[in-house]
């Protein structure tokens, strides 16, 4: 495994789900911009304004691209901040990214107990302590102190500790090298090899994947959960200026803005969002009307599923239908989430979804 990897609330109709939303309480919300919002924010980052902006947009979850970084062994904290002990996990992130979300999604369905750190998406100052600038970040010690980045590598790493104890948390992380790569403009980021894969011996395996086509169906959901579906998102929530202007309205008051901060990123950040998401659409090669691509790609992953399984693991959901419902909570309270529970067979699934990880 280490040296190959399977390429695999509104008005309208939304008032139906709402009423079965009433069932179980709302969780988390939104999502932010996609790859091609770093690029315009970064030319308007010179400017104080310009920097409003990109960390408004951050604090939607920027982009998959910016959320690639490499591992590295955490110095700079001390052990006293980080005690020796049993597994404890602190969580920095922006409560509406994505992917923060989808690690927040493994940590409760497993009932992991850890700490949330909610980053000021403009000064950053909760994560000085790094020189890895992005979330979301997982620093846990087991024995050790480490900090994690990249949600698949942090579910990855965890879950493999999880089940195996054989290794350190420490050498388990080690098994996820970062790759430089360079995109299609040439830009220069970096990958992480295996961030897929669990790290379990044979026996091990068999018993988590008692046939090799489950273990290949998770990481292909997995994948696609991080390289198309999350960049349905945006051009969703950002699709008319009402919306965009609702998305960044969530965003300033459940995140960690200043007064005036806030004020400047929910006004300015809307309008700049609305016309990015119209070069996302572009990039993308989505449809004029952005839902039906939404609405194709969650009917997809319901197909999937099956009318036989529960959950896409079966009786329990597995780490692919933790990351498909992590990416699309963040959506909730959003026109974009009430029209995808009307217009698409997700409902059933979602509300178990949402019903076993309260339990």
């Amino acid at each position: 495994p280490l040296s190959s990897r399977p390429q695999p609330k509104m008005a309208g109709a939304g008032r139906v789900w709402r009423l079965g939303a009433l069932l179980f309480p709302p969780a988390w919300r939104l999502r932010a911009p996609g790859r091609a919002f770093g690029t315009a924010a970064g030319r308007a980052g010179s400017s104080g304004g310009g920097r409003l902006m990109l960390g408004a947009a951050f604090a939607l979850g920027g982009s998959a691209g910016l959320c690639l970084a490499a591992r590295q062994r955490l110095r700079e904290h001390s052990a006293a901040e980080l005690p020796a002990g049993s597994l404890q996990l602190t969580l920095y992130q922006y409560k509406t990214c994505p992917f923060c979300s989808k690690v927040r999604a493994f940590l409760d369905y497993h009932g992991l107990p850890y700490e949330i750190v909610e980053v000021n998406p403009i000064m950053r100052r909760e994560i000085k302590f790094s020189s890895y600038r992005k979330v979301p970040i997982l620093l846990a010690n087991a024995g050790s102190p480490l900090q994690l980045n990249d949600s698949s590598v942090i579910i990855s790493a965890i879950k493999t500790y999880l089940i195996s104890r054989r290794n350190s948390l420490e050498e388990i992380v080690s098994f996820y090298p970062p790759v430089k790569t360079v995109t299609e403009k040439g830009k220069e980021v970096l990958e992480y090899e295996n961030k897929y894969w669990l790290m379990l011996d044979e026996k091990e395996t068999k018993r988590v994947y008692p046939v090799k086509e489950v273990r290949v169906e998770e990481m292909k959901w997995r994948k696609w959960a991080d390289d198309w579906l999350v960049h349905l998102i945006s051009p969703n929530v950002y699709r008319t200026p009402k919306e965009a202007l609702a998305s960044f309205d969530y965003i300033v008051r459940e995140g960690k803005f200043g007064t005036l901060e806030g004020l400047f990123a929910k006004y300015v950040g809307a309008v700049a969002m609305f016309f990015v998401s119209k070069r996302l659409k572009k990039r993308h090669q989505l449809r004029d009307d952005v839902r039906e691509d939404l609405y194709e790609a969650v009917n997809e992953w319901v197909k999937a599923v099956g009318k036989n399984r529960l959950f896409m693991g079966g009786n329990q959901p597995n780490l692919a239908d933790l990351a498909v419902y992590g990416v699309l909570r963040v959506m909730e309270g959003l026109e974009a989430f009430d029209d995808m529970m009307v217009h698409t067979n997700i409902q059933p699934w979602y509300q178990r979804m949402e019903e076993v990880i309260q339990k």
